[in-house]
């Protein structure tokens, strides 16, 4: 990581304000992996029925707007971003295809990774199109070849019809031999079955739009390592920050919402209390 200002950024806190200004006082290259979950556009206020913590996620009022209100922190976020960084922005069917283009113009067509569909099953259905359950999170590198990928694995291999060895390990067999499969599972790909948090779920902090730590943490382990500064500069209750400092990142946190940011400090410090002293 560079710092060209010669200013140090602040490690592993969260800050409470409009996150342009904020970003735009970071310096350059300063973070090594940013996930940024907007607000989505839908003009309604978003709550919890338990304690009535949530926001108006209706920001812009308009896609031209919503999108306007996105591209300066787009643009900050590349230049926050490290020569191996990358960035993830989770968005739903409102305005993914909008700021694709959008995502194109300020990394490049040649710096796109991943259009990833987070698939869930959790909510309503409908009478008048298919049940909408997934959100997409485009994945950009600042210089593709260059970011930090750890590939992630999991799940099971097709292995129905297959040889066995004397170990009862399946292979296949090709010209150069058996192939074996990798003993921790297949490769991830871009479709990810994570569930939704259940209203009744131990990770729920009371605040809206909370994503699951599962999510995050597939994110942060393929797209950073140990002591890297993963941001998330619409942080809400802390879902990111508080991973990243379980899976020993740093983090750089900002949210409008001095309830979230309230959310989000206590969580930190809980996590914080609850790790292993050596």
């Amino acid at each position: 990581m560079t710092d060209l200002s010669g200013n140090a950024p602040p490690f592993d806190a969260i800050h409470h304000g409009d996150n342009l200004p904020f970003m735009r006082d970071l310096p350059d290259a300063c973070c090594d992996l940013i996930y940024l979950d907007p607000p989505f556009g839908t003009g309604k206020r978003q709550t919890t029925a338990r304690n009535g913590h949530g926001y108006a996620d209706d920001v812009a009022g308009s896609i031209e707007n919503h999108v306007a209100f996105l591209e300066p922190r787009l643009r900050e976020s590349h230049r926050l971003l490290a020569d191996t960084g990358s960035m993830f922005v989770h968005l739903d069917y409102r305005a993914a295809h909008y700021v694709k283009i959008l995502l194109d113009r300020i990394f490049t067509p040649a710096n796109f990774l991943n259009e990833i569909i987070w698939h869930y099953r959790t909510g309503g259905r409908s009478s008048q199109w298919f049940a909408r359950k997934h959100d997409t999170i485009l994945f950009y590198a600042k210089n593709k070849g260059q970011h930090t990928f750890n590939v992630i694995r999991g799940g099971e291999f097709r292995t129905d019809g297959l040889n066995r060895d004397e170990d009862g390990r399946p292979y296949k067999s090709t010209k150069n031999g058996r192939l074996y499969f990798h003993p921790d599972g297949p490769a991830i790909t871009d479709v990810w079955d994570i569930p939704f948090l259940s209203t009744v779920s131990k990770e729920r902090t009371g605040y809206p739009s909370q994503k699951p730590e599962a999510l995050l943490e597939r994110i942060i382990l393929a797209a950073s390592n140990d002591g890297d500064c993963v941001a998330d500069f619409f942080c809400g209750s802390g879902t990111t920050l508080s991973v990243a400092k379980r899976l020993g990142r740093r983090f750089i946190g900002c949210d409008r919402q001095a309830d979230a940011v309230e959310i989000a400090r206590q969580r930190l410090a809980s996590a914080i209390a609850q790790r292993p002293t050596t």
